[in-house]
């Protein structure tokens, strides 16, 4: 129907081809009322132009059909000459002729106005068209420019955690540590005062307990172990850690030739484990984690898998189908898909516990980890 309704607009795109299409329906009409007008006389024969005539009109415009019109008044008068003479019937009359050039130039009237109306119309869709080209190109420029802006705030993050705890540990670690020695040489100058002693002492204490608190953050920020020994080495010691605090164990599955990645690879991976198992502690209620890794030479394999309550069906979907997410997941995903790779979230098969699955592509070794983990746990 679409092409139909767009032939008057193919036609009227070469002059040529419209004043070629009125004579050549202007010639079929005339074979037809020749051949008709022997049986019907002129005022019947005369119907068959007025097809001729609005076809004309509808596809090839004003001027084509004026010509059908002229054609089917001048042509008829000299090839039905011979008819006309040996007819009994009176030749056709003024007024037939006058009711015919009426009628047929109310139905080109009405086809002219329904063909410029017609075009008005695919103009008018032709701009919306374009303007919405125009919008998409636009929008698509500003995706584009969102997850460049994403990828470079991750990016800043990333560096500025790893700025933060290394001033936390070179500058503050340093002179509490200083200050935790000059009370302990306080402590050792009164202990005549047992009362002042044992308050020294416990100043002590806490200065030392701060100074813990303040290495933990700072390894929590950005773990020395992912850039000096590698993924499986940092992997390990948080997993360890993690399950002393949480009273979660952890497995922590790494194959046994797995070797270093590049930084931005092992800390999109290591951000990814922390955000896994800070929601299995928050959400899940399980009581066991597992971390599996495998990889080959075109891609990488992450699998943190729990035992816990599972994400509710519709939740899920509405995660994976509308988008909204909380701020960890979707760092998670924008992490994995700035690095190529996809992220998936399903309930486990025996419908106990969720699966998060990261799958990233293969990259080439850069040195061998400092030390292989197989297993961690509580």
């Amino acid at each position: 129907m679409r092409g139909f309704a767009g032939l008057p607009a193919l036609i009227s795109r070469n002059i040529l081809t419209r004043y070629s299409a009125a004579l050549a329906l202007a010639l079929v009409a005339i074979t037809v009322q020749w051949t008709l007008q022997p049986v019907l006389g002129n005022p019947a024969s005369y119907l068959a132009l007025f097809p001729a005539i609005a076809l004309s009109a509808w596809l090839c415009g004003l001027g084509p059909s004026l010509l059908t019109l002229i054609l089917g008044l001048c042509i008829p008068a000299y090839l039905f000459a011979p008819f006309q003479r040996s007819s009994a019937s009176p030749p056709s009359s003024l007024s037939e002729a006058v009711a015919f050039v009426l009628a047929a130039g109310a139905i080109i009237a009405v086809a002219e106005w329904s063909r410029r109306k017609n075009e008005t119309l695919r103009e008018s869709q032709d701009d919306l068209e374009q303007r919405v080209r125009q919008r998409t190109i636009e929008l698509d420029a500003a995706n584009q420019s969102l997850r460049e802006l994403t990828a470079r705030l991750l990016k800043s993050q990333d560096e500025e955690r790893r700025r933060i705890a290394r001033e936390l540990h070179d500058s503050v670690g340093q002179t509490v540590a200083a200050l935790a020695m000059n009370l302990s040489s306080v402590g050792a100058d009164i202990e005549r005062l047992l009362k002042t002693a044992r308050t020294v002492a416990d100043s002590a204490a806490l200065v030392n307990d701060m100074s813990t608190d303040i290495r933990t953050i700072s390894y929590l920020l950005h773990p020395p172990l992912l850039d000096e020994a590698g993924l499986s080495s940092a992997l390990r010691w948080y997993t360890e850690g993690f399950s002393e605090r949480s009273g979660i164990e952890v497995h922590l599955d790494f194959p046994d030739n797995f070797a270093r990645l590049p930084r931005d690879l092992e800390t999109a991976i290591f951000r990814v484990v922390q955000e896994c198992l800070t929601n299995i502690h928050r959400h899940s209620e399980s009581l066991v984690a597992r971390i599996r890794f495998s990889q080959s030479a075109t891609q990488l394999r992450l699998e943190v898998e729990d035992e816990g309550c599972g994400i509710p069906e519709e939740k899920r979907q509405e995660i994976l189908c509308s988008g909204l997410q909380g701020v960890g997941l979707r760092g998670m995903r924008e992490r994995i898909r700035q690095l190529g790779g996809s992220l998936n979230i399903s309930p486990r098969s025996d419908g106990k516990g969720t699966i998060v699955v990261a799958v990233l592509p293969g990259s080439d070794a850069l040195e061998p980890p400092a030390i292989t983990a197989t297993t961690a746990g509580a």
